[in-house]
């Protein structure tokens, strides 16, 4: 993935640090836990957040910066910067096309453990999108945990990050467009239309329209994919295969099978790694925001 050398954005929050909160108590083992269980069984982030209170309620101090940054660290900044600064081109001239004005959600990379507008939050939860302040919230530690914990693949190819053993340059850009997506979700309204329905939605319903608006999101991820593309020439071989490593390997039913050795198919809430990779190419293949309505579609 061919990044250096484009604008880097400006609507970065940088709140690593030594001194950050860490994840007092917490094993690794714990953090994995923690993390699938957010991830698959779909519990709602902000439930999320009060029950690990507990667990950080000691570790009051939040990181404010770093310092002095390492040459990784900084590099690390410049790569999210410069996709997020894609994202930020992409969907400015999309929403101009459609009539409206795109705003630029904020990412914030923390260590650890950080406060949101929704509520205090930790690295376990993986990366995530807050509507209430429409801010990004990453802990970059985390593309490395997709590589060591979680068997994403790493580099296919040349690339222009040091960063050794951490996930394909790609499939850290892929989960930064990710949740880009929810944030045009919650731009447009959708997200709160789908929190309305699931308020008298069975819990199996209710599972559905979230797995819906997870895969709306992946369908997003690849419309910003080939949109950039086509501007910049930004892929490499390799690169796609990253993504959809990436996008199988955090799939509802890959990950009930390696937590369980059986799945729950409406326990499900973001959808089947086969979905998941089918949603992505969509967008990619089309570029067409209108080709991603999963709420209409059969998925």
């Amino acid at each position: 993935m061919r990044w250096k050398g484009r604008r880097v954005s400006t609507n970065l929050e940088d709140r690593r640090g030594v001194g950050g909160a860490k994840a007092g108590g917490i094993s690794i083992l714990g953090l994995i836990v923690a993390f699938v269980a957010w991830k698959f069984f779909g519990v709602d982030p902000q439930m999320a957040y009060q029950a690990t209170k507990q667990v950080t309620s000691g570790q009051q101090q939040q990181a404010t910066g770093l310092e002095n940054p390492t040459p990784e660290q900084q590099e690390t900044a410049a790569f999210v910067g410069t996709v997020l600064a894609d994202t930020e081109d992409t969907w400015s001239q999309v929403f101009k096309q459609q009539g409206m004005q795109y705003t630029s959600p904020k990412l914030v990379m923390f260590s650890g453990t950080v406060n949101s507008g929704c509520g205090a939050a930790q690295s376990a939860m993986g990366p995530f999108y807050c509507p209430a302040d429409q801010k990004i919230y990453i802990d970059t530690a985390f593309f490395k945990d997709m590589h060591q914990q979680m068997g994403i693949s790493g580099e296919q190819n040349q690339s222009e990050l040091s960063t050794q053993n951490a996930a394909g340059d790609f499939a850290q850009a892929y989960v930064i467009a990710h949740e880009v997506g929810h944030h045009i979700q919650n731009l447009l309204g959708i997200s709160g239309q789908v929190q309305q329905a699931r308020q008298t939605a069975n819990e199996a319903q209710g599972n559905q329209l979230s797995v819906r608006l997870e895969l709306q999101a992946e369908c997003l991820a690849g419309v910003w994919a080939k949109d950039t593309h086509q501007r910049t020439q930004f892929l490499e071989n390799g690169d796609i295969e990253e993504a959809m490593d990436a996008a199988h390997k955090i799939g509802d039913d890959y990950l009930q099978k390696r937590a369980r050795g059986q799945v729950v198919p409406d326990s499900f809430t973001h959808g089947t790694s086969a979905q998941r990779m089918q949603w992505f190419d969509k967008g990619m293949q089309s570029g067409d925001i209108n080709q991603c309505d999963t709420f209409k579609a059969s998925i």
